[in-house]
């Protein structure tokens, strides 16, 4: 009888133990192919796109908008009203004694101004079966509130993964499962001519699908410089009909897989007339697998320079370079990949792992592809001779270590606190963030000293660190003012800080 209870408890405790070992393997499973995409396995919205016969003669978009409209979303933004004022202690009122501290304030200005609340729409498209979407981060920028309805009329709460500017990348998440996607293409594979469609919500409209061809590739149009200074573009260029609203949407072939995300138009109104830019499928899948790993995108640098401008002839002429030949060399980093690997201002590159690169873009769009540490070949001509090293790839900061997310307070440096309530009463202000000491960041290059309270940014008010924060976000990119008080001290102080600074 022992002998029996001692074998079911051994039996008890391996099927124990194995069960425990498929869940936190399946837990751990689920971790990390989180947001991915399965090769060969197809979400249920293509389940009738290969029973539809080959089409014979003209192009037939049915079955490519039928698979893809599912899985395109519609973003909609709110961001909260603010109120805007200098917050700043005003000196006593000379009348006050007399009559009263509300005496003089019809002659003088208002202190403050109400921002409305700002609300606006733009699209996205669902990547994964557990929600995860992929939009423009100038969709996004700035919003309180994210609400996704699916064109099946389901809305869900959306939070923000993370975002790119340099690319105008950005991967939200929605809670649920079994969610319609779309299947990645590649983008390298697009050619001059070929027929795609842009699937979105312009002007506000439900979900509309236009069609086009593609009619340029590796397009640079300096619109993303307006939010980075590390901008990159290699779009390609559509004259399918793109409008307000299908920013963040969806760029497919007729086989119904995602090529690109829609990001841009040229238009002298902001309204469709006649080319729009999406971003290389390509280059979407590197950022969005960044940012759900790591949170911020691991960008590579070859670290050289190359004229961003058209050469005139006299120049090319003087440097020995031919157009259409390769990326002329106009400067390398110290300490640059490029600078180990022996290559020297006035060399062409001419392929990246093989593959040819003739402009700044492609080149760009190239290396975008990879991280730091990745090691690839590249092709240059110097003296008319064409050569071929190995090098690793390094960060902006000349090493191969992996670059971790920040918030824009991490980036300020120094130790800050929300100042207590008591102590805010008897410097006579509603509240303010203590900067208990400067430290090395981002608040180092101004001259701001120690014990500043920071009561406003840009004439916003900030009562605690959260506060804070997302003034900061609002301000993401360019240069704003924090003002505030020295505690003990008279008068106030304003510090003009550069978010965009490293």
């Amino acid at each position: 009888m022992m002998k029996f209870k001692n074998i079911i408890l051994v039996v008890f405790i391996s099927a124990s133990t194995a069960i425990l070992s498929v869940w936190g393997f399946s837990k751990y499973q689920a971790h990390e192919m989180a947001g991915m995409q399965q090769d060969g396995k197809l979400p249920v919205n293509y389940a009738g796109f290969f029973n539809s016969p080959p089409g014979t003669g003209a192009v037939d978009f049915t079955a490519a908008s039928t698979s893809s409209t599912p899985a395109v979303v519609h973003i909609k933004t709110k961001t909260k009203a603010r109120q805007v004022t200098n917050n700043l202690p005003r000196g006593r009122n000379p009348f006050s004694d007399l009559f009263g501290d509300d005496f003089g304030d019809m002659f003088n200005s208002p202190r403050s101004q109400t921002i409305p609340e700002q609300r606006a729409s733009g699209s996205g498209v669902l990547i994964s079966t557990d929600g995860y979407i992929v939009t423009n981060n100038h969709v996004i920028d700035g919003a309180d509130d994210i609400d996704i309805t699916l064109n099946s009329k389901k809305s869900y709460k959306a939070t923000v993964v993370g975002s790119d500017p340099s690319s105008d990348i950005a991967v939200l998440k929605i809670e649920g499962t079994n969610f319609p996607y779309l299947v990645y293409g590649n983008s390298d594979e697009v050619k001059l001519g070929q027929w795609v469609l842009a699937v979105g919500y312009p002007l506000t409209l439900d979900v509309t699908v236009t069609a086009g061809i593609i009619s340029a590739k590796a397009r640079s149009i300096g619109i993303n410089r307006r939010q980075s200074e590390t901008p990159i573009e290699s779009f390609l260029q559509t004259d399918a009909a793109v409008n307000p609203g299908n920013s963040g949407g969806a760029l497919i072939n007729t086989d119904g897989q995602l090529i690109g995300i829609n990001s841009a138009i040229a238009s002298p109104t902001g309204s469709y007339a006649g080319y729009s830019y999406a971003i290389p499928v390509n280059i979407v899948k590197k950022m969005v697998n960044d940012l759900i790993k790591f949170g911020t995108v691991q960008r590579a640098y070859l670290g050289i320079s190359y004229p961003v401008e058209n050469l005139s002839e006299e120049q090319k002429q003087e440097m020995g370079y031919k157009e259409g030949e390769g990326v002329f060399v106009s400067g390398v980093m110290a300490g640059g990949a490029a600078t180990a690997a022996g290559i020297q201002k006035g060399d062409i590159v001419t392929k990246i792992n093989g593959v040819a690169v003739t402009t700044g873009p492609e080149m760009v769009e190239q290396v975008t592809r990879y991280k730091p540490g990745d090691k690839i070949s590249l092709t240059y001509i110097r003296n008319n001779k064409e050569n071929t090293v190995n090098l690793s790839l390094k960060n902006k900061g000349g090493n191969f270590d992996v670059v971790k997310s920040q918030t824009i307070i991490d980036k300020l440096g120094g130790t800050l606190e929300t100042i207590e309530k008591k102590k805010a009463a008897s410097f006579d202000i509603s509240g303010g963030v203590l900067v208990k000491s400067v430290g090395s960041g981002l608040l180092s290059k101004t001259k701001m000293q120690d014990n500043f309270v920071i009561i406003s940014v840009n004439g916003q008010p900030v009562n605690t660190l959260d506060e804070l924060r997302l003034a900061l976000e609002r301000g993401k990119g360019n240069t704003v003012k924090l003002e505030g008080i020295y505690p003990g001290y008279e008068g106030s102080y304003g510090y003009p800080l550069n978010l965009g600074e490293e």
